[in-house]
């Protein structure tokens, strides 16, 4: 049974397109992936997400006309007053592209955008680990470092639609920090992505031949952080290394986000979470970033801020999107 009014939430990624049929609860009843074809441009993906919608299978007593609203998340850069994306680089073919009304205009519906960083924080507020919490921050760790933060029901967005790159947070202040993929020296995700994870073990890795690592890459493997976290489940000492000094670097950006927001709590999504809650070099990870963030608070928000694994998973974002859809009807 749906708990009507219904909402669309599309989390618009640079490879695939996550749509789902979600209800006033935040239960997801059909959802599905296409690819984004991102080479094709803006109006075909666009046409082909009206006719994913259109496909979707509605719960009994209900219909596409129960639809009162979609939510649409996309990476940056963007102008979410005005609908639209300016220089996504995870998008280069969909520059300047008013991206917003372009949907709406086609499916006939109320369209409500937002970052795709925020969408997932939204979903993990919504129904996921930050529904006991008052506020939120959430970290994605993937290709980059994404964010999102929520104060009561209020997103984060800033004036300039920059609000919440907490990715680009200075953790590295000395003249041999990395260079972030913005071009700035000593950024969060220059260190705490999985691409800064890739580079710094790729550094590393001469100065320990033993690693295991280095029989994968003899073996034609390609280095990737999945590959690091393999090895260090299994005991590799130089891998493990590289998770834990990673934890360091989140911890440290962390401690700042705390003293900055005061929220109820972090959470951490995406794919780089070393094996979760369910691994024990994941809880190890987790552990670690605690240990360094709560070092450099106040007692009393290390004490009371809660720094933990997100829930929701890869249908973060598209159901956040569709709780930020929600929001507007309210």
């Amino acid at each position: 049974m749906a708990n009507a009014p219904l909402f669309i939430g599309i989390d618009l990624g640079g490879t695939n397109i996550k749509i789902g049929l979600i209800d006033s609860l935040g239960n997801i009843h059909d959802r599905c992936s296409i690819p984004t074809l991102e080479s094709e441009g803006p109006q075909n993906a666009i046409q082909r997400c009206s006719d994913a919608i259109d496909q979707l299978q509605y719960p009994s007593a209900t219909a596409r006309s129960d639809v009162v609203a979609v939510g649409l998340a996309t990476p940056g850069t963007m102008d979410i007053p005005g609908g639209m994306l300016l220089n996504p680089p995870n998008l280069p073919h969909w520059c300047d592209f008013p991206v917003r009304d372009a949907l709406a205009k086609q499916i006939g519906l109320h369209v409500e955008f937002a970052n795709d960083g925020t969408a997932a924080a939204y979903g993990e507020f919504w129904i996921g680990s930050g529904q006991e919490m008052s506020s939120m921050i959430f970290l994605t760790l993937g290709t980059g470092v994404g964010c999102g933060i929520i104060i009561g029901e209020t997103l984060v967005q800033g004036v300039n639609s920059h609000g919440a790159e907490c990715g680009h947070l200075v953790v590295d202040y000395s003249d041999s920090a990395r260079i972030c993929g913005c071009g700035q020296p000593g950024h969060l995700e220059a260190y705490a992505s999985a691409t800064g994870v890739v580079k710094r073990t790729a550094d590393g890795l001469a100065a320990h031949r033993d690693s295991t690592l280095n029989g994968r890459l003899e073996q034609d493997e390609r280095l990737s952080a999945k590959m690091v976290s393999e090895e260090a489940a299994k005991g590799d000492v130089f891998a493990r290394e590289i998770v834990l000094e990673t934890a360091m670097y989140l911890g440290r950006g962390i401690a700042d986000l705390i003293h900055t927001i005061d929220p109820s709590g972090v959470v951490l999504g995406g794919a780089m979470n070393f094996g979760g809650p369910r691994s024990s070099l994941g809880m190890d990870f987790l552990n670690e970033i605690r240990r360094v963030a709560r070092g450099k608070i106040f007692p009393v928000l290390a004490e009371r801020t809660r720094i933990d694994f997100a829930r929701l998973g890869s249908v973060a974002g598209m159901v956040g999107a569709a709780g930020i859809a929600r929001q507007f009807q309210a």
